[in-house]
């Protein structure tokens, strides 16, 4: 009896820590492909920024004053985006490929 009390935990703590490194991979996947949307030159001072991803697919790109206004929205698969109509201030940035996207902070001089 003591015996299959072992087995059932055994079991349970097996499957708990499969569940476990599935959410870490899963959770690792997402990091790696957010690392890969990426902008530059950060910060601006020529009114343009320069997209950086492993695809050419579309790109919604917008940005938020320090209120969380959105102040700039654009979708393009180009890798420049001219910015020149934001004044000089610290945003945030948000790029949306796909399922994916990231999230950063941007200034602008």
């Amino acid at each position: 009896m003591l015996k299959n009390y072992f087995i059932y935990i055994a079991v349970i703590l097996l499957f708990f820590g499969s569940m476990s490194a599935m959410a870490q991979e899963k959770n690792r996947d997402s990091v790696q492909k957010t690392e890969q949307l990426n902008f530059y030159p950060n910060p601006v001072s020529n009114g343009k920024i320069y997209l950086t991803s492993n695809t050419t697919s579309t790109k919604e790109v917008e940005i938020f004053d320090v209120l969380g206004k959105s102040v700039f929205k654009v979708s393009t698969a180009s890798k420049e985006i001219n910015i020149s109509s934001l004044i000089t201030g610290v945003y945030i940035i948000k790029i949306k490929e796909g399922e994916v996207s990231a999230t950063r902070k941007l200034i602008i001089k």
